[in-house]
């Protein structure tokens, strides 16, 4: 285990703490998800923001969890890596 997953293990454990971590836990899969998808076809930010028309600072700003980008913008991004975007409702786990 590294020492961030230790660290985050720690303050999860805090009520407040784990109550904002959970909330933001939507975007920071969707970052996760862009950026490992990229690498994995072995793209750069300026190369995907060729791919798609959408600037590369945006995308940045995408990755960096700065933006809060429009469907259409993921869909573009989802098009630009050969993706398919998938959104899905689930009901809440009781804590």
């Amino acid at each position: 285990m590294d020492d961030f997953t230790k660290y985050l293990n720690k303050k999860l454990k805090n009520p407040d703490f784990k109550k904002e971590w959970d909330a933001s836990e939507p975007e920071y899969n969707l970052m996760a998800a862009l950026i490992e998808a990229r690498k994995a076809q072995h793209l750069t930010q300026k190369q995907l923001a060729e791919r798609t028309g959408i600037d590369q600072s945006d995308i940045s700003k995408i990755e960096k969890g700065n933006a809060n980008p429009a469907l259409s913008t993921l869909k573009r991004l989802a098009d630009g890596l050969d993706m398919v975007l998938k959104l899905e409702l689930v009901p809440k786990q009781s804590s």
